[in-house]
């Protein structure tokens, strides 16, 4: 059973949802990622989602696009994300890590040889935006050859039979995005979330995590009664931004902002 797999199944035994972070690796600058990763267990992650800074981040809203921007300055490429992961394993061997990235970095890789570095490095599942399920069968082939779990979005307006092609490519999780457009760049409708969840499930047992939209403990306490995980971004990275200059604060204060999270969800989900 895979690292994802098994969080997935001793949160589900305690009765609990899962909370999935996302940070930009390399934002503001490669010697906060590991530490930060850290601090964000400590402070409640289950999963780590490791955004791989892109030039042309088009999913992305402006405060994920600068994340990528500050991150690419310092020359932050594939092998460095994979050096960050494999230092966090050497003091987290359990908490899963997610790459969550586009797909031109991979290919100019290969998708063998990037399957093998990542899974080598500790890397437990990977996200490409821009690569449909249908086109993904060799990357999808590669990722389970070294026992990566390729992720897949599902949107608003995904039909029946294309959420029922994601189940059959994707592993680990499905990953809903509960809003139409970019990154950060609207308010979430719980009730339309709870029923397009419900919509997913009738297609696949896996979990289905909810991000986008997600920017307080309120909104992370509605995600958590109706889904298996809450994935934040845009209200980490923006706090990212707000502390650039002065880096040394950030791990404590985006272990502070988990905590609060953690602590909504829970309280939400309390039987």
């Amino acid at each position: 059973m895979s690292r994802i797999a098994t969080r997935f199944a001793a949160l589900r035994e305690a009765g609990r949802k899962a909370l999935i972070p996302f940070v930009t690796a390399g934002d503001p600058n490669p010697e906060v990622t590991v530490p930060l990763m850290h601090a964000m267990v400590k402070g409640g992650a289950d999963i780590i989602e490791l955004g791989v800074p892109f030039s042309d981040p088009m999913a992305d809203g402006p405060v994920i696009q600068r994340a990528s921007e500050r991150a690419l300055t310092h020359h932050v490429n594939l092998k460095a994300v994979f050096d960050m992961v494999r230092r966090f394993r050497e003091d987290d061997a359990e908490t899963p890590v997610v790459l969550m990235g586009y797909l031109n970095p991979i290919e100019v890789m290969g998708y063998e040889v990037f399957a093998e570095a990542a899974a080598a490095a500790g890397v437990d599942g990977v996200l490409t935006v821009d690569l449909p399920p249908e086109e993904a069968d060799d990357f999808v082939a590669a990722a389970r050859r070294f026992d990566l779990d390729p992720i897949y979005l599902v949107a608003p307006n995904t039909g029946d039979a294309r959420i029922d092609r994601v189940a059959h490519v994707a592993s680990g999780f499905i990953y809903y995005v509960s809003v139409k457009g970019i990154t950060g760049a609207a308010n979430l409708d719980a009730a339309a979330v709870s029923d397009k969840l419900a919509a997913i499930r009738a297609h696949t047992d896996l979990p289905v995590g909810v991000g986008f939209g997600i920017k307080d403990g309120a909104t992370a306490a509605q995600v958590a009664k109706v889904a298996d995980a809450v994935i934040v971004g845009s209200a980490l990275v923006g706090r990212i931004e707000a502390l650039a200059d002065t880096p040394e604060r950030i791990p404590e204060a985006l272990g502070g902002f988990l905590a609060e999270l953690r602590g909504a969800m829970d309280d939400a989900t309390k039987k």
